[in-house]
């Protein structure tokens, strides 16, 4: 019995989840109809539905997040992308005679996501040709995005009435949100391709150390270009339903911040930002341990100025929980009570 729950501490999911589970009860006490899911017109509805669809965003920039972390890289840009993705697909849709055709709507969507293809190759090209450090040439798609988004939307917030669009956001399938739809669907395809697949070796093997891995044939540069093409797309996508969930392009706050909580998700769930190894797994339960927080400040009572140091605070226990330190300690104390345990028995 020990000895499991040893592994499960050792575990790198065991925090997060203990995490996650203690702000299920906390809400619980202060809304005791937390868990509740009703059915309403055929739609879900209840406060666990909408942490995932409010934190689907978040978990589709993850996943792309994680890939270019396991590659010792990081991409800063993801929520410029966002709103420049959002910014464009508006464009499109307002300018069309028939805005609520979801031909067009397929068109701004389309063209949202080549234009989102080229930004996330544009990081690559920096990263993986020019040699540029990950935190610098991503910083500068982070800075010029915002004012790419500016333009395409002359520095208003554009608003479109388009169903079709809006159902992106605000939409069900099946009764359940598309936009939680969405996030299962990238996350399934990241996970199926890079595990059941040699990308995700190849993956980690340029994190833990890019040269052995280039002389033993692994093609890092092609690599880079994919997994930064690919967070670009996943950003895109979240752009596209925090946008299509007001109906409205702002290019100033749409995906503002969201790399940092897609960050902190990839960190919670467990994957270093030294590279190597990583767990798609953790990211999903780093993100609902995100939303679920936002979700809390809100339930408790904090004042929603407080939310940032709140989340700070969570995310900072999380941490040291799971550090290397903590991890030593804890089994050098595992270690003393088999050791006492032991001689107990001998002395009996």
């Amino acid at each position: 019995m020990s000895a499991l729950l040893a592994r499960l501490v050792a575990s790198r999911l065991f925090w997060p989840i203990v995490m996650l589970l203690v702000l299920f009860t906390i809400n619980l006490i202060a809304f005791p109809g937390f868990f509740a899911v009703t059915l309403r017109d055929g739609h879900l509805f209840g406060s666990l539905i909408d942490i995932l669809r409010n934190g689907a965003p978040t978990l589709i920039i993850a996943v792309g997040m994680t890939l270019v972390i396991a590659t010792r890289g990081i991409d800063l840009s993801v929520g410029a992308v966002a709103a420049i993705s959002g910014a464009v697909a508006c464009s499109i849709i307002l300018g069309s005679p028939e805005p609520a055709n979801p031909a067009t709507v397929a068109v701004a969507v389309t063209v949202a996501l080549i234009i989102s293809l080229v930004l996330g190759m544009w990081n690559g090209f920096l990263v993986a040709v020019l040699g540029i450090q990950p935190i610098i040439a991503t910083l500068i798609l982070m800075t010029a995005g915002r004012g790419v988004a500016m333009l395409i939307t002359e520095g208003q917030i554009i608003t479109v009435n388009s169903p079709p669009f809006k159902a992106l956001g605000s939409g069900f399938w099946f009764g359940i949100p598309i936009a939680v739809i969405i996030a299962a669907v990238v996350f399934g395809i990241a996970a199926l391709v890079t595990r059941r697949t040699a990308l995700g070796m190849f993956i980690e093997s340029v994190g833990i150390n890019p040269e052995a891995s280039r002389q033993a044939g692994v093609r890092a540069r092609g690599l880079l270009f994919v997994v930064y093409t690919f967070s670009a797309l996943c950003a895109a996508i979240a752009g596209l339903i925090l946008t299509a969930n007001t109906a409205a392009a702002d290019a100033n706050n749409t995906g503002l911040f969201i790399e940092l909580d897609a960050i902190l998700a990839v960190v919670i769930g467990g994957t270093s930002l030294a590279g190597g190894r990583y767990s798609l797994v953790g990211t999903l339960v780093g993100a609902l341990v995100i939303q679920t927080l936002v979700t809390t400040v809100y339930t408790v009572g904090i004042p929603p100025i407080a939310t940032m140091v709140f989340k700070a605070a969570v995310v900072t226990i999380v941490c040291l929980l799971q550090s290397p330190t903590t991890t030593e300690a804890l089994s050098g104390f595992r270690r003393r009570l088999a050791l006492r345990a032991g001689k107990g028995v001998a002395a009996s």
